[in-house]
């Protein structure tokens, strides 16, 4: 059995989802982030990084949101949630999934984890002000120039729209408006209908 450590309003939330999706056989563990549970040694030993997701398989760890949706693609491929055999779409799904990783949840994290860059307590607040402008313009490229529709990849759901569902519910909270990106928030709007992702969302809740 697969064991997922996620905490809510964290980008596990994605590995959560496509785990649901594939129908995978798994146990979702939730690590306390108000008792700082990702800093103590118990966690450390599964994710030295102390963060969140970190995916425990037979074979050991995977950690970073990209690799476990792909490790989960990869070991369910009977879910299709990636496009086996055609190398030029699997890569165009990896270029989505971490630019998302990469620039889109970096520029959020500005807002909330400053202290990562900086140490000037003025630095963060500067951070701070670009959060809503560098969230807009990530988003208006994925609006205008990434997104296919109606899934990210076009037709066929993929292991890329859970990681996108996740992301852009940051939007409001980093004082960008989703009514911008229409398409992105159509997607997320019929997410939010889908049997597995109305499972997930109830059981981080508790």
């Amino acid at each position: 059995m697969l064991k997922l450590f996620y905490a809510p309003g964290t980008c596990s939330l994605a590995s959560h989802i496509a785990l649901e999706e594939a129908g995978a056989d798994y146990e979702a563990r939730r690590v306390d982030f108000s008792t700082a549970e990702q800093t103590k040694p118990d966690y450390l030993a599964v994710n030295p990084k102390g963060r969140v997701p970190a995916l425990l398989t037979g074979r050991g760890v995977v950690t970073e949101t990209p690799a476990i949706l792909t490790y989960i693609a990869e070991t369910h491929p009977a879910a299709n949630l990636a496009p086996r055999g055609d190398a030029f779409a699997f890569a165009q799904l990896q270029s989505f999934m971490n630019y998302l990783c990469s620039t889109v949840h970096v520029a959020h994290a500005h807002g909330r984890r400053g202290a990562r860059w900086a140490d000037d307590p003025a630095a963060h607040e500067a951070m701070k002000a670009k959060v809503a402008s560098n969230m807009t313009a990530c988003f208006e490229l994925i609006e205008n120039r990434m997104f296919e529709g109606p899934f990210v990849m076009g037709e066929a759901y993929s292991i890329a729209d859970p990681y996108l569902f996740t992301i852009a519910g940051w939007l409001e909270a980093d004082g960008v408006d989703p009514a911008l990106f229409p398409k992105v928030l159509d997607h997320r709007n019929r997410m939010t209908a889908r049997p597995a992702v109305a499972r997930v969302l109830a059981a981080v809740k508790l």
